[in-house]
């Protein structure tokens, strides 16, 4: 599983507490990329694991939000 602050950009505004299904859900309804989709796949295969926050998904989330800032003109 490899994940960016990229990818996780699009589930900043998933609907936490969910599940694997809930979020891949989340995910593709919302046109997240495939690398997005294909990292939540990859998820344990837990039934009853629910996901409470971000950092439940991927532990290493850097701490604040400016982190996710970038200069878009740059690309």
């Amino acid at each position: 599983m490899y994940w960016t602050l990229d990818t996780i950009l699009h589930l900043k505004d998933a609907p936490l507490p969910a599940t694997k299904e809930e979020l891949l859900d989340y995910a593709v309804r919302s046109g997240a990329p495939q690398e997005v989709i294909i990292n939540l796949q990859m998820l344990e295969e837990d039934e009853e694991m629910v996901y409470e926050q971000l950092e439940d998904i991927w532990p290493d989330i850097p701490p604040t939000s400016e982190d996710f800032l970038f200069n878009q003109n740059e690309y």
